[in-house]
Formats: structure tokens, sequence, C-alpha cells
């Protein structure tokens, strides 16, 4: 009988696989990235700020983590596609995909205009897109994959002016669903990650309003509002071999927030 370090390790070891985190400097993204990284995974952090990047990833290689960064725009397709590509350089085909990296431009629909729709769609949902046409075909070559992508409440119920942001986040659900479908076959799982409100700097403007965040927490079932690393242990199972029979879903990591 193994060990149940072992038994552990078999399920759950990211060992000799190599990660692409977007977002992964800060928030929830780079919660993410530290678990992958502590796991045994070599991760590629990916994002804007070359300072907060090369931060994280000195911090992740002093607690003995392989990790490299690419500064890169997702807001732009030559951005995502010259980011891709250098993200390969550090340390290969990546064999997981987290798209965390997202921005929050709340206004009202009677006031979004063009600019901001573009923007928000050129983040949130066309990135990922491109990230997963990038790679995922090569993860089903090679016979495994992984394909996380962090959502949001929004994607589901509108509250908070959801606006462009929900509408983003909406659609990049059903690209998992239509990227799992055509990869999941070929050991590509796609899945999403879906958080209740964490307070990060994609959503600073609602986390300076005391009030609101405490409504936010009442709502949950246990009693607080998230943090980045409630996200570690599900986005590991979800990049692991463990959840080889799991694709296509939504898994709510919200503190029952979703069914409060």
């Amino acid at each position: 009988m193994p060990s149940p370090q072992c038994y552990l390790a078999q399920l759950f070891s990211l060992d000799a696989l190599v990660a692409l985190v977007t977002g992964g400097s800060s928030g929830i993204g780079g919660a993410i990235a530290g678990a992958l990284a502590r796991a045994g995974a070599s991760v590629v952090i990916m994002a804007r700020g070359a300072e907060q990047l090369g931060a994280k990833a000195e911090e992740l290689a002093a607690d003995g983590c392989r990790v490299g960064w690419v500064s890169a725009d997702l807001g732009t397709r030559d951005g995502a596609r010259r980011g891709a590509e250098e993200a390969v350089g550090v340390f290969g085909e990546p064999d997981i995909l987290v798209n965390a990296a997202g921005i929050n431009l709340r206004s009202p629909m009677g006031e979004l205009g063009e600019d901001l729709w573009d923007a928000t769609m050129a983040v949130n949902l066309e990135a990922p897109y491109l990230l997963g046409e990038r790679f995922g075909p090569r993860m089903a070559e090679r016979g495994f994959g992984r394909i996380i992508h962090i959502t949001s409440q929004q994607a589901h119920r509108a509250f908070a002016h959801s606006g462009a942001y929900g509408v983003s986040k909406g659609a990049l659900e059903s690209l998992a669903r239509s990227q799992a479908e055509a990869w999941s076959r070929y050991g590509v799982t796609c899945n999403t990650l879906v958080p209740g409100f964490v307070p990060t700097p994609l959503n600073a403007r609602l986390s300076s309003d005391p009030e609101r965040v405490s409504a936010l927490a009442a709502r949950t079932m246990v009693g607080r509002n998230g943090l980045p690393d409630d996200f570690a242990a599900a986005a590991v199972f979800l990049a692991s071999r463990a959840s080889g029979y799991v694709t296509g879903q939504a898994l709510f990591v919200d503190g029952g927030f979703s069914v409060h």
C-alpha cells in the first residue's frame, strides 16, 4: 500500500508539467500561479506590469519554485500572440493554461461606449480564445492538457452594473464548453472557476465600500468574502491528472454565495 504522500502525489502532482497563468502577478491569478508552482509545475506568469511580475517571480523562486514571467498586453491580438510565443520560450509548450487576466469596467448599459465594450471583450474573452487556439490543439496532439478560465458570478446573474463585464464572463463559460467539446476526447479538459466576491485589484472600487463589502459577505453561507488562496486547491485539482473526467464545468468557489 502506497503512503498517503505517494498516493496524493499520484493524484495531484504537477511535476514535469508547464503552466501559463495570465494575470499571474496578483489576485486570484497570483494565488493560482503559486499553487501550481508549489505542486511541481514550471510556471510562466503573464501580465502587463514588468515590475509586479518580477516581484511575484522572485517571491515564488525564493520558495523553491521554478517560475518565469512575460510582460504582454492582452488587450490586442498582436499582444496576445506575441505573449504566447514569448511564454513558450521560457519552459516550452504549456500543458496547463489558466486565463485569470481580466478588466472590470462597470459602466451602466446606458453609458456603455463601444470603446469600453471592445476593451472588455479583448482582454476577458478574445485573449483566452486566442491563447486557447494557440495551445489547445498542441495539447491535444500530446494527449494531455488543462485549460482553466476564471469567470464571475456575473456570468450567471446580473447585479452591480454587470454591463460588458458580465457579458464577457458569460461568453467565457461558453468558450470553455466549446473548447471542452473540441478537445476533451484527446485528453484536454476545459473548465471554469467561478469566484464569489474576492477583494483584489480587479474590483478595487467595490472593495473600497465597507458597507457593500459587508453585505456581500453576509450573502455567503460561510460568513466571509473570498481570499485569493481559496482557489489554490481547486486550481491544482483542475490542473492535475485527477480531473481527467471533469470537463466543460463551472466550479463555484464562492462560499455558497451563488446558492444563498
